[in-house]
C-alpha cells in the first residue's frame, strides 16, 4: 500500500489516518494542519488567513478553509446546563455607520441601535464556562428561552436592565444592574460577559476586519473555546481540540453555501 493508506479487510478499501475527522480528504500534510490549529487555539485574538498563508506557505483561499474547519473542532458538544451565579447578555456585531458610504448608509440603515446588525448572546457562568449563540433579535421569548435552555433553574441570574429579561424571577434569582446608573453593586453587575465581548469584538475588528453574518457562529465558538480553557497552558488548549477533530466534516460547499443553491435550483 501506499505509506500512509490502510485497506480495510471487510470492504477492501483503502483509507487514511484522516477519515472520520476534520481532515478528511484534505491534500494537506498533518504537519501544515497540527501548525495552522497550535496557531488557532493559542492566539488571543485570533489569527488571519493571510497570516496562516504566509507562515505555512498555502494558499489564502485554502488558509481560510483550513481555519473554519479548526472552529468547526473547537465547538462545545456539552449539553451541561450552567449553574450558580450566571450572567447573560446580548451584544450587536456589525460595522458601524458612521464608516460607511452616505449612499450605503441611506440603503442600509433605517433607525438606531442595532439595525443592520447580527445579534449574539451570552450566558456566562462566574468561574466557569460561557456558553454563545446567535439569535434572530432580542425579543422577550427568544432571550428567555435561551437562558431557559442553558441555566439550571434556581441559579442567580445577573442581568442589565433591558425590559426583555422581565419575566424570570419565578424560576431564578434574578438580579438587575441598571448601567444608566451604576456598572457594580456588590456582587450584582455583568463585567464577566462584557469583558468577553470586548474580546471577542478585538479579534473582529483588529484580526478578522470583516466577518458575514452566517458565519458569526463559528467565530464565536472560536473565542468560546479559548476564554473556557483559559486556565490551561498552550499544549493542553492545542490537544483539548485535537481530542474534538473525530466526527465532525466541513465541506467547502458546505461552507460557502454553494451546496445550498445547487439544492435549491
Amino acid at each position: 500500500q501506499k505509506r500512509g493508506l490502510f485497506r480495510c479487510r471487510g470492504c477492501k478499501k483503502q483509507f487514511s489516518a484522516k477519515v472520520g475527522t476534520i481532515f478528511e480528504s484534505s491534500p494537506i500534510p498533518l504537519d501544515k494542519w497540527l501548525t495552522a490549529m497550535w496557531m488557532l487555539t493559542n492566539c488571543k485574538n485570533g489569527i488571519s488567513s493571510y497570516e496562516v498563508h504566509r507562515a505555512l506557505g498555502v494558499t489564502q483561499k485554502t488558509a481560510w478553509f483550513m481555519l473554519h474547519r479548526i472552529r468547526l473542532a473547537m465547538q462545545d458538544g456539552n449539553f451541561e446546563k450552567l449553574s450558580g451565579e450566571v450572567e447573560a447578555d446580548e451584544t450587536f456585531v456589525g460595522g458601524l455607520s458612521k464608516n460607511m458610504h452616505k449612499s450605503r448608509r441611506a440603503k442600509a440603515i433605517h433607525g438606531t441601535g442595532g439595525v443592520g446588525k447580527t445579534v449574539a448572546m451570552g450566558i456566562l457562568q462566574r468561574k466557569g464556562k460561557i456558553k454563545t449563540m446567535v439569535v434572530p433579535n432580542v425579543q422577550r421569548e427568544t432571550l428567555h428561552a435561551e437562558i431557559r435552555k442553558h441555566v439550571e433553574p434556581g441559579s442567580e441570574l445577573f442581568t442589565d436592565a433591558w425590559k426583555a429579561y422581565r419575566g424570570l424571577a419565578p424560576e431564578y434569582l434574578h438580579q438587575i444592574i441598571d448601567h444608566a446608573v451604576s456598572y457594580v453593586e456588590g456582587k450584582v453587575h455583568t463585567n464577566g460577559i462584557e469583558n468577553f465581548w470586548t474580546l471577542l469584538k478585538r479579534a473582529l475588528k483588529g484580526t478578522y476586519t470583516h466577518c458575514d453574518p452566517c458565519h458569526l457562529f463559528r467565530y464565536l465558538d472560536e473565542q468560546s473555546f479559548r476564554f473556557n480553557e483559559r486556565q490551561r497552558n498552550d499544549a493542553r488548549r492545542f490537544v483539548g481540540v485535537l481530542g474534538q477533530i473525530a466526527g465532525k466534516r466541513l465541506k467547502y460547499d458546505e461552507l460557502t453555501g454553494k451546496g445550498l443553491a445547487v439544492a435549491a435550483v
